[in-house]
């Protein structure tokens, strides 16, 4: 192994984007485990709902626009075992979680497990990224699943571990961040044998061919775009579809919350698809798809009965959710000596758009009502016609078909 140092990596490394997915899981696992327990430190600490909201904030804040800061250093200096050092701040984060007797600990605490999200984000996309070999597509969706899986899992163990018991149940979690160290120390040293030479962290940053600044900066732009109006909708689904359900058509907390976790299984079915469909047809086409083909099952879900209701979700979390991996590793190709940049920036301004979102959206609710909010966001998804304004990175991919 020692001999093959630096050496580029042609061939998809199965073993490494499994380990770089499963770590994944358990990140988004542990970082979940924070609304979870609202209720908890709520009344341990009498905090009142705006005390409650500082929390997210910042947690959100270190989570979200550290990571193009943290993609932004490690494009120019790669940082091997960052992704192990990133899990080591969020176990510190737990363990303080488990303990602190003040509301500004507490809020330290939070910031920790932030940070560690901040610097495993664009690290780890890096690494699924260097790992693809030629499919770069399928690779994202595949880490993203650990992720999506994570995200469902951590509130379920919450409450079979937690329940209304004390904190210091947080510190079983330090199991599952131990593990992700020992995960993450192992992807470190492949990462380290097989990162690319310095001389692709130049100054100036690559750029795809025969485009100007000025095209990919827009480009970049149309991507943002695409990326809001995909998290505001996914956000007004996973925070207030119970609270829809339940008052359109009386249903029990129970049912509401299952039909809750039948979307969320569409969308990491929808994550794992996108990709690999990028990777044949072309990102641009699939990016194209997915959000604008969204539209015609959001604008009919306002206006759906139950079993309507039910099968426009699975439609909806299905093609909306097999975006994202084809406009992350589009932007990648975009910039391709920019890579952690790029997954900071993107990692981060989608979850910065999904907490702003259930916010905005929660507020508007508040003011008028939540089968109104859902009208209102069946709109969003049109925005993905702007997606015809990207250029096609992949002409000679488009034509290999044919050529066989």
């Amino acid at each position: 192994m020692e001999d093959h140092t630096h050496e580029p990596v042609r061939a998809t490394s199965y073993g490494v984007l499994a380990a770089i997915s499963i770590s994944h899981l358990l990140n988004d696992t542990l970082q979940s485990l924070i609304p979870a327990l609202y209720p908890v430190v709520k009344d341990g600490f009498h905090l009142n709902f705006v005390q409650v909201g500082l929390i997210t904030l910042t947690f959100q804040l270190t989570a979200s626009i550290l990571q193009p800061v943290v993609g932004a250093v490690t494009d120019r200096r790669p940082q091997p075992f960052s992704l192990a050092v990133g899990m080591g701040l969020t176990l510190s984060g737990l363990v303080l979680l488990s303990l602190v007797e003040s509301y500004g600990a507490l809020l330290f605490s939070v910031a920790l497990v932030g940070l560690g999200s901040s610097i495993f984000h664009p690290e780890s996309s890096r690494v699924a990224h260097l790992a693809a070999g030629e499919r770069r597509g399928f690779a994202q969706s595949f880490f993203q699943v650990g992720g999506n899986t994570g995200s469902s899992l951590g509130p379920l163990l919450a409450a079979l571990v937690i329940a209304e018991r004390s904190r210091s149940s947080v510190l079983w979690f330090t199991i599952l961040a131990g593990v992700g160290i020992i995960v993450l120390t192992g992807v470190g040293r492949w990462y380290r044998a097989h990162h690319p030479p310095v001389a692709v962290h130049a100054r100036v940053p690559a750029r795809a061919a025969g485009l100007s600044r000025h095209r990919v900066a827009a480009t970049v732009g149309i991507l943002l775009v695409l990326i809001f109006s995909k998290y505001f909708y996914i956000a007004g689904i996973t925070s207030y579809f119970t609270f829809y359900v339940m008052e359109k058509f009386s249903l029990s907390v129970k049912s509401a919350q299952l039909h809750l976790f039948l979307f969320q299984f569409a969308v990491a079915a929808g994550t794992l698809i996108g990709g690999p469909v990028g990777d044949r047809v072309g990102r641009k086409y699939v990016i194209w798809i997915s959000i604008l083909g969204a539209a015609p099952f959001t604008l009919l879900l306002p206006h759906a009965g139950l079993e309507g209701t039910t099968i426009l979700t699975l439609c909806i979390g299905v093609v909306l959710s097999s975006a994202f991996s084809a406009i992350l590793v589009y932007a990648q190709e975009l910039l391709p000596g920019s890579v952690g940049l790029i997954s900071g920036l993107f990692f981060g301004f989608a979850f910065g758009m999904g907490g702003l979102g259930s916010a905005a959206l929660g507020w508007l609710a508040d003011l008028t009502s939540i089968t109104f909010v859902y009208r209102l966001m069946a709109f969003l998804p049109l925005l993905g016609v702007i997606a015809a304004f990207l250029p096609n990175l992949e002409p000679k991919r488009s034509r290999k078909p044919a050529l066989a």
